[in-house]
């Protein structure tokens, strides 16, 4: 029997600062809103519409203490997580909210400048470069350690 996949991945603005808090066990969990805008020409009018869909994002762990420390409203970001519907009882009536849970399994990365798009100024901060928690990036050889062809070796036999 096949399994499903279950998998989101935005970029987006995040739509206010970061709400964090912290379980009895220690873990951190983050909560953002993430805008995403999609953007089209009208087909009729010749005119630019546009349409943004909010995003209620949950993150756990390291990267959920990444995410309160540096992420701020207006930083753009990319997440990469899965789609979780939760349901509560709330005056007798049943209420329902889908979010996307970035766990273990998921992954952030910060994008846009370090100084973010926030009005207000930041607090001064160690400068790290952006990275992805909670998945370790893979290691790249650098352009400058990999060799230079060498085109004088090339057969001259190519048939184009």
């Amino acid at each position: 029997m096949a399994r499903g996949v279950n998998k989101v991945i935005l970029i987006g603005n995040v739509g206010g600062d970061p709400e964090t808090r912290y379980m009895p066990n220690g873990n951190a969990v983050t909560n953002i809103t993430l805008a995403t805008t999609d953007s089209w020409k009208d087909k009729q009018t010749g005119q630019l519409q546009e349409r943004t869909e909010w995003h209620r994002v949950v993150l756990f762990g390291k990267v959920a203490e990444i995410a309160g420390e540096y992420l701020r409203k207006g930083s753009q970001c990319y997440i990469e997580g899965r789609l979780q519907t939760r349901e509560w009882e709330k005056d007798g009536v049943k209420r329902y909210t889908t979010e996307i849970v970035v766990d273990m399994n998921g992954s952030m990365q910060l994008l846009g400048s370090r100084g973010g798009s926030s009005d207000e100024p930041r607090q001064s901060r160690p400068q790290r470069e952006p990275q992805q928690a909670a998945r370790p990036a893979p290691s790249q050889p650098k352009p400058a350690q990999q060799p230079a062809p060498d085109y004088d070796s090339f057969d001259d036999d190519i048939p184009f």
